[in-house]
């Protein structure tokens, strides 16, 4: 069949199209389909094996290492807890110390330091020293009475997580030897500081008389809960 006659033309190809005419498709080269493919085919191999090392890793010979040397924990004794701990009491001391030259602005040598302290005082008291005739029972079992020595309060703790230096002033000749020496253990007389101050307002708070009612009333609900009706707890000072 004649090629112009199958498009819709006239023999001659100079008329107009018929009404069943189309374009011929262009068709790609051979060549060019492949190549395609093929760079297909080498981005999605790339993208699927892009986590790969091609290459082995060696380890860097002049990297940062850690080495703990540490000893291992020594057990050095077990003791019972004989102390009822009663009471908590919570601190928090801001310490402004200075140190300074008479006669010396702090601008030129002297120090100053803001140092926020937080940490706890413990009341307790101790059972280990009752003895006999500290509880007294009445004949019918009905009354119980119970005597205790004073509640104590322990040695201040100073929470180095909740403990900072706020602020440092440092004047020039202070500065110029922190360059030449640091004394790691400068912060030592802050955390001594903070303790005392936490040991003494924990002294002057009612820490201790908190710590006695809450044993009071430990041993009360306990001995109530034996069939005692009437408990007396009472509180004395240990015999000198």
């Amino acid at each position: 069949m004649d090629t112009q006659r199958q498009w819709g033309q006239p023999p001659g190809g100079t008329g107009p199209p018929g009404p069943g005419w189309r374009p011929p498709r262009r068709r790609l080269p051979a060549g060019a389909i492949a190549a395609g493919v093929l760079l297909l085919v080498l981005v999605l191999a790339v993208s699927s094996l892009g986590n790969l090392r091609w290459w082995p890793s060696f380890p860097n010979p002049f990297g940062a290492r850690e080495v703990d040397r540490s000893q291992p924990v020594l057990l050095k004794a077990i003791e019972d807890l004989e102390v009822f701990k009663a009471a908590t009491g919570n601190f928090q001391v801001v310490v402004d110390l200075e140190e300074g030259s008479r006669g010396i602005p702090l601008v030129i040598k002297g120090e100053r330091t803001l140092f926020v302290a937080g940490g706890s005082v413990d009341a307790e008291v101790d059972f280990s020293g009752i003895g006999e005739g500290a509880i007294k029972v009445s004949a019918d079992g009905e009354r119980v009475e119970v005597t205790l020595p004073r509640a104590r309060l322990t040695q201040a703790r100073v929470d180095p997580a909740q403990s900072r230096v706020f602020s440092r002033e440092r004047g020039l000749l202070d500065r110029l030897g922190s360059v030449l020496s640091d004394n790691p253990t400068s912060e030592r007389e802050l955390y001594q500081l903070a303790q005392a101050k936490m040991q003494a307002a924990a002294a002057q708070s009612d820490l201790l008389a908190r710590a006695e009612q809450n044993t009071r009333a430990m041993l009360e609900g306990m001995l109530r809960s034996l069939g005692y009706s009437d408990v007396t707890v009472t509180f004395r000072d240990p015999p000198s």
